[in-house]
C-alpha cells in the first residue's frame, strides 16, 4: 500500500468506470476514500477525460502532483469498442434520451455496412451532440438542450485512425474506434446511420485504451475504497 507522501508526490490511477456513474462521481469516490484513509484536509485528484454515465470503461485518475499530467494524457489517441442501433435517432445521439424518429433498415446490407466503413476514417468533419458538456455562449450545451433551446453546433476536424466493424446482427452494429482527442463516439454513430442513408444511436460505448493505458488493468472505485479500507486492519 502506498503511503500518503507517495500519493501527495504524483500518482496516476486506471479506474474502470461503471455504467451509470459519472466521471465527476468515480473521482470523488477515490478522492473521498484517500481523505478518509489519510485523514486529509486537501488533497488534487482529477482525470484526463469524461466518459458520459451510459459509457463504461477506462478512466486515468491523476493523484497529487501528477495532476499537472492530465492535459498530456488527454491529447493521446484513444481506443473505443461499442454498439451502433439502426433504424432510430435521438435527440442525444445515445439512450440518455428517447427515440425521436425511426427509418427504414431493409436496404442495409454487410457490403454495405464494411463499405460505408471506410468512409470513417483520417480527418473528417464532425459535429458534436447538443447533449454535450461543450460550452456556448458560456454554458453547458446539455443544460441548454434540455430546457429545449435550438443550438447552433459547429463542427470541427477529428482524426479516426482505425476504424473496425466486428459484428453485424441488424438492427445492431458492433464497432472498434482509434480516435483523436475530441472525438464524439455518439457523432459517429449517428453519422454512420445517415451514411447508410438510415438513422442510428449509440447503444453502447466502452473506452478500452487511452495513449498506453488499457482498461484491462484498471480497478473499479469500489474496488479501491475496498483495498484502503482493508489495509487499514493491517
Amino acid at each position: 500500500m502506498k503511503t500518503v507522501e507517495e500519493y501527495q508526490a504524483g500518482q496516476t490511477l486506471l479506474i474502470d468506470k461503471p455504467l451509470k456513474w459519472s466521471s465527476f462521481q468515480a473521482v470523488n469516490k477515490i478522492k473521498l476514500a484517500l481523505k478518509s484513509h489519510f485523514k486529509l484536509r486537501k488533497l488534487k485528484v482529477g482525470h484526463a477525460g469524461t466518459l458520459d454515465p451510459l459509457a463504461t470503461g477506462l478512466l486515468v485518475i491523476c493523484i497529487g502532483k501528477d495532476t499537472k499530467k492530465i492535459t498530456n494524457f488527454q491529447g493521446q489517441v484513444k481506443e473505443y469498442t461499442g454498439t451502433i442501433t439502426v433504424g432510430g435517432t435521438t435527440p442525444s445521439y445515445d439512450l440518455e434520451t428517447e427515440i425521436n424518429e425511426t427509418f427504414p433498415t431493409e436496404h442495409i446490407t454487410e457490403k454495405l455496412i464494411y463499405e460505408t466503413g471506410l468512409d470513417f476514417f483520417g480527418e473528417i468533419d464532425q459535429v458534436p451532440p447538443v447533449f454535450s458538456a461543450l460550452k456556448k455562449d458560456g454554458q453547458r450545451m446539455y443544460k441548454l438542450a434540455r430546457a429545449g433551446e435550438e443550438i447552433e453546433v459547429d463542427s470541427r476536424k477529428v482524426t479516426i485512425h482505425e476504424f473496425e466493424i466486428s459484428r453485424i446482427e441488424l438492427p445492431e452494429i458492433d464497432f472498434r474506434v482509434v480516435c483523436s482527442k475530441g472525438t464524439y463516439i455518439r457523432s459517429l454513430a449517428h453519422d454512420f446511420g445517415k451514411a447508410i442513408h438510415s438513422g442510428a444511436h449509440l447503444s453502447a460505448l466502452r473506452r478500452t485504451k487511452i495513449g498506453d493505458f488499457d482498461v484491462k488493468n484498471a480497478i473499479t472505485p469500489d474496488f479501491f475504497g475496498e483495498s484502503l479500507r482493508v489495509s487499514n486492519k493491517y
